[in-house]
């Protein structure tokens, strides 16, 4: 995943991660007059940052990251003492199963039980159970996104991306558990299995498929798609909102054997040394005004209703991409987290799959 205007993100990056990588002490209170956060790349509209610390005086050490995966060992090892985390379901239960998140202080967090919908607290709780550790920031499907001039027929189910026809025009996610959840589902499997059968055949599904692949990407599905240069790809909601923007021939459908629904969610690390601005900073993020910019910026769903209710374009507002109906779609599920066997399982499938 993510967003746009990376020159912008990576001069707050260049300003800001010398001081990341040094360490900053422990400081529960915040005395260091900074908060140090680690999100997913172009995910945040960078005024709002510059608005953050004009309205608190706190300074923002920014620093990103690409994938859950890449982001999680870095935080496990202390290389970088981060405050605020922003990793997506899953990631988020094995990081509270191995004690690394702290629980929140909602006292000190009052714009997230004011302003984000209740349903989507309900939804955590199927990697947060008790609602103690995260607050969604955005979330969204996983589908197909196709050029109608490039294809023969509408695309409604994964089995296409699977179609000879589409050779070399077609662009898969290079992520394990996207990857691996797009041949479950077409299979009729849930995205979470860890029955080994299963596995072996999504495993050959994905081999069988790789000649057709034109590539496995993650950011450049949106740019590739908007440019043409492939028919169909595995892509993120809100990168599909984007896309349509810019060229008018794209379509984004969710699958009829189903997907994923995703939530990225802000967390704080249980050895975060600025505990209390990062408090502030989540705070901040969940006012509606701020939560509208960065939805308007990034283009990802927010949960944040006060901030839906401020859009002022009705065809987004009532978008189906950005805020579908889900009891509309069937077998819907969220990513869980499959414990270090599972983990290690699915890594070495997915090595099978690259290597072959």
């Amino acid at each position: 995943m993510k967003k746009r205007n990376k020159i912008a993100a990576l001069t707050i990056l260049a300003l800001s991660l010398p001081i990341a990588l040094t360490g900053c002490g422990s400081s529960q209170g915040g005395d260091n007059g900074q908060v140090i956060v680690y999100n997913w790349g172009e995910y945040i509209d960078p005024d709002t940052i510059e608005m953050f610390e004009e309205e608190t005086g706190i300074k923002v050490v920014y620093d990103e990251f690409e994938t859950n995966e890449i982001m999680y060992p870095k935080v496990e090892s202390g290389a970088a003492s981060y405050d605020v985390v922003c990793p997506s379901d899953y990631m988020i239960s094995k990081m509270i199963a191995n004690d690394m998140l702290a629980p929140l202080n909602f006292d000190n967090i009052p714009n997230a039980r004011k302003n984000i919908g209740a349903q989507y607290f309900e939804q955590s709780q199927s990697f947060d159970p008790d609602n103690l550790y995260s607050i969604p920031y955005c979330w969204g499907t996983v589908g197909i996104l196709y050029n109608k001039t490039m294809v023969e027929e509408p695309i409604t189910s994964w089995a296409q991306l699977w179609d000879e026809k589409y050779a070399d025009n077609i662009l898969m996610q290079d992520s394990v558990r996207d990857a691996f959840m797009v041949a479950e589902k077409m299979n009729g499997f849930s995205m979470n299995t860890l029955d080994s059968a299963e596995l072996e055949t999504a495993k050959n599904s994905l081999i069988e498929q790789k000649p057709l692949v034109q590539a496995y990407v993650i950011d450049q599905v949106r740019d590739k798609m908007i440019g043409g240069e492939a028919a169909i790809g595995v892509i993120y909601s809100g990168e599909a909102i984007y896309t349509q923007r810019e060229n008018p021939d794209l379509e984004y459908v969710v699958p009829e054997e189903g997907t994923n629904v995703w939530i990225d969610s802000w967390v704080i690390l249980k050895d975060a040394p600025n505990k209390e601005n990062a408090e502030k900073f989540i705070d901040f993020m969940c006012r509606d005004d701020i939560a509208l910019m960065n939805f308007e910026y990034i283009t990802y769903s927010t949960p944040n209703d006060a901030a839906r209710a401020l859009i002022e374009d009705e065809s987004i507002k009532n978008s189906n991409i950005a805020f579908p109906d889900l009891s509309q779609y069937q077998n819907l599920e969220t990513y869980v987290y499959l414990g270090e066997d599972g983990d290690s399982l699915y890594n070495a499938l997915w090595k099978e799959v690259k290597s072959n």
